[in-house]
């Protein structure tokens, strides 16, 4: 099984969320981290080994395949799904209607409760943001607050005072909010606190 190679051989691609080569890298000294990796972003990696020859690995033709009817492998005891359904997991398990019915409202609560949250939240207000997940707590500026197309539920988009954000207000080629790259950012409304934030002075800290 072939499940790698060398790293002199190698040349990496970044391509932007609507497929846009951005950059290209074959520098060995270079780290992945030297890529300015955002969201939908892709890295594309080109094996550039000349001694491999060109379709030894990718021409499946030549690869013997297994195959099964959905008949033969639903009457094989030995499979996958036959350990699923024994042992009651995932989508096979019992599911009692009672705590199905308990994790729907409690769905329904968060999801309303997280409504209320940003719509008490202005845009053009001042704020801080402290997600303990993603230090440090940072000002900036309510830019954007509703729903969007790269995650469900209810977002707000901040404009940083400092450069700690991931965009500029884009997000997967759409644009909610216009900000420098790089101080945009979307939090979720439990991790905004709206006040009289003033943009800190470096220079005091």
């Amino acid at each position: 099984m072939i499940v790698g190679s060398s790293a002199s051989y190698m040349e990496l691609q970044l391509f932007d969320a609507n497929g846009k080569l951005m950059v290209s890298m074959s520098d060995d000294a270079a780290l992945l981290g030297s890529f300015p990796i955002e969201d939908n972003m892709r890295i594309h990696v080109i094996d550039k080994d000349a001694t491999r020859t060109v379709g030894e690995y990718e021409d499946v033709s030549k690869v013997e395949k297994f195959e099964i009817s959905a008949e033969e492998y639903s009457a094989r005891t030995d499979s996958v799904r036959a350990f699923k359904i024994k042992n009651k997991i995932g989508k096979y398990a019992d599911k009692d209607p009672e705590e199905e019915k308990k994790r729907e409202e409690e769905q329904l609560r968060k999801a309303a409760e997280e409504e209320a949250l940003a719509k008490a939240i202005t845009v053009g207000s001042r704020c801080e943001v402290n997600n303990p997940k993603v230090p440090p707590v940072k000002r900036g500026t309510v830019m954007f607050v509703g729903k969007t197309d790269f995650k469900p539920g209810w977002w707000v988009g901040i404009q940083y005072d400092e450069p700690h954000g991931k965009n500029d207000g884009s997000v997967g080629g759409k644009k909610y909010f216009e900000c420098p790259d790089k101080y945009g950012g979307f939090t979720k409304p439990n991790f905004v606190t709206v006040g009289d934030f003033p943009e800190e002075d470096l220079d005091e800290m």
